[in-house]
């Protein structure tokens, strides 16, 4: 097994990208969105954030693009659904502090489930969060896990490539 280091980070970038947390696959290849049904890579580079499409390996060049990678509940699971809802609750805090320490100019939640949660409200909706989270832009875009196949490759570019258009034109 490699080492896992989930955060791919550094301060003042464009977006983080927040997944609700790492996969058990992530752990033990070493990787972030390393699962091949994960759709992450080629998303990011078809909507634009990369100008080649990333492989896992290589996931700290996302920095060269202005881009970085954390996860809300640092607990590894088989699927995400099995992170509670009291575990986002208990998760806020400090993961709102490390958004807050890197001051990303848009938090970007993978799927609705985490901003929700650690909202305390039944659904948030797609696209730009009017409140924000952690003095930050905050944008939820659909997951691009092979998981959820309720968004086509099609979907998933379209959403983020919404998310890059608005973050090119803060300036």
């Amino acid at each position: 097994m490699r080492e896992y280091e989930p955060d791919v980070l550094a301060d003042g970038l464009n977006v983080i990208f927040c997944g609700i947390n790492p996969a058990s696959s992530a752990v033990a290849d070493g990787h972030n969105f390393s699962n091949r049904s994960n759709r992450f890579w080629t998303v990011l580079h078809l909507a634009g954030f990369t100008d080649t499409r990333l492989s896992p390996e290589d996931e700290s060049r996302l920095l060269q693009f202005g881009c970085g990678i954390t996860a809300v509940v640092t607990r590894a699971t088989q699927r995400a659904s099995q992170v509670t809802t009291e575990e986002f609750r208990q998760a806020r805090p400090a993961f709102e502090a490390k958004i807050r320490r890197h001051r990303p100019r848009v938090t970007a939640f993978l799927g609705k489930r985490a901003l929700a949660a650690m909202n305390g409200v039944p659904d948030v909706p797609w696209g730009r969060q009017p409140a924000g989270f952690g003095g930050t832009e905050a944008w939820v875009v659909p997951n691009p896990s092979g998981l959820n196949r309720n968004f086509t490759l099609d979907a998933l570019v379209i959403a983020y490539t919404e998310l890059r258009v608005a973050v090119a034109m803060m300036g």
